[in-house]
């Protein structure tokens, strides 16, 4: 077990590098998209829903309206293809997770801003 940790640690994100996020937060995530030979950086805007597990397996998911659809992604922390997070604004929340606002429509499905 201790060799499968060692190589779970060499593959994750250093603490510095780690994302700082939380639950409610509307984030800009760049994602790495290859098409072909060619690669590129996607930006994903949403607003952060839940968080789940540890370690290497340690993922977020980010939940977006677009065109009238409501798109929902799943990101592992740890992933090379997630090249930047960065918090646009931070939201204040009572849950850990958001899953209610996929039942709400417009204005409703906005959360507060923290105001500091």
């Amino acid at each position: 077990m201790d060799a499968l940790k060692k190589i779970a640690e060499s593959s994750m994100k250093s603490q510095e590098n780690a994302p700082k996020f939380s639950i409610g937060d509307t984030i800009k995530i760049g994602v790495k998209i290859r098409e072909g030979d060619k690669e590129r950086v996607q930006m994903f805007e949403g607003t952060v829903i839940a968080k789940k597990g540890s370690g290497v397996a340690e993922t977020f998911t980010v939940r977006r309206v677009s065109y009238g659809v409501g798109v929902e992604r799943v990101f592992p922390v740890h992933s090379p293809n997630v090249v930047s997070v960065q918090v646009v604004r931070k939201g204040r929340v009572r849950r850990s997770k958001l899953y209610y606002l996929r039942d709400r429509v417009g204005k409703a499905a906005k959360v507060k801003e923290q105001i500091k």
